[in-house]
């Protein structure tokens, strides 16, 4: 069988968003579903899976309902009696936003307790993705289990993308942190850091050092800088992809997860590299001027396809 499907492993929580006052709507996000939503709605050939945990409560239900209305499976994913999905509120100043997570006890941090059932959700991926958020949601035997069954999926001709996505509350201390994420680029083919986070994290100086020190153990490298120019790196050539300024974002939750799914989707199209970065810019830009962290999928289309 030809892998045609793509799969994204992580956790997706209740999403609150402020609507003024005492209002707040409720929806679905999280940064690995973020990008595989993107992904989606520019491959709607291949079957997208989200590959998690999942409890047995109504949130629950409703999530995995909300994903089948969308197209989007679950895989093998197990469903876990008496546990439930994790949440976070955000607020905005302006378009800028902070979070407030209640997330300790997330279904999705048992995502790696069934191997057989992980392996049987990746099987038949041209591409699965995962985040530093995904590793650091888990215990040190489960980040094993998942690194693992990722490499098995690409030694069986999965394309392998990981966006470090260091969060430091999330995470017992640096060392710990540069462990995990060392031994998920060791896996990897296509690597999508943010140079903020990889500043944070490894004290890189300069996009440029983060390209080089990451094209050591990864073929393709793309650098995320906010509105600054991303910077590609694949085949020894270093390329910057200038950003698209919106004057008037109206929240930027999301964004760099949708720059991923934009890439990705591009790259399994057939695009180069800086031609797949521009798609990405684009669709980025088209998300920030919507609420929430999922645009419907005609922006997203519309945006990808210029």
């Amino acid at each position: 069988m030809t892998a045609n499907g793509i799969a994204s492993i992580g956790e997706c929580m209740l999403e609150l968003s402020g609507r003024g006052g005492t209002e707040w709507h409720m929806g679905v996000a999280g940064d690995t579903f973020n990008t595989l939503w993107a992904l989606s709605a520019l491959s709607r050939d291949r079957p997208a899976t989200y590959v998690s945990a999942f409890g047995d409560d109504p949130f629950s239900r409703n999530q995995i309902d909300f994903f089948g209305k969308h197209g989007i499976g679950i895989g093998a994913s197990p469903v876990i009696p008496g546990a439930r999905p994790g949440l976070y509120a955000i607020t905005l100043t302006g378009a800028e936003r902070s979070f407030t997570y209640w997330r300790a006890d997330s279904a999705a941090r048992q995502l790696a307790s069934d191997r057989a059932a992980l392996m049987k959700s990746l099987e038949n991926q041209a591409l699965v993705y995962f985040s530093g958020i995904t590793l650091a949601i888990l215990d040190d035997g489960s980040r094993k289990t998942l690194v693992d069954c990722v490499s098995a999926a690409r030694r069986a001709g999965s394309l392998i993308a990981f966006d470090p996505n260091y969060r430091p509350r999330l995470w017992q201390d640096k060392a710990t942190a540069q462990a995990a994420i060392a031994a998920a680029l060791a896996v990897t083919d296509i690597a999508l850091p943010t140079f903020p986070d990889e500043q944070a994290l490894y004290g890189d100086a300069s996009p440029q050092e983060t390209a080089e020190r990451l094209a050591c153990t990864v073929g393709e490298v793309v650098v995320k800088n906010g509105e600054a120019p991303a910077l590609a790196a694949a085949d020894s050539r270093f390329e910057e992809i200038p950003a698209i300024h919106v004057a008037s974002p109206v929240d930027t939750t999301g964004a760099g997860d949708s720059f991923n799914g934009g890439y990705l989707a591009a790259r399994l199209a057939g695009y180069p590299p800086q031609e797949a970065a521009l798609r990405a810019h684009r669709v980025a830009a088209a998300v920030v001027q919507v609420r929430g962290a999922l645009a419907p999928f005609d922006v997203l289309q519309k945006a990808f396809a210029g």
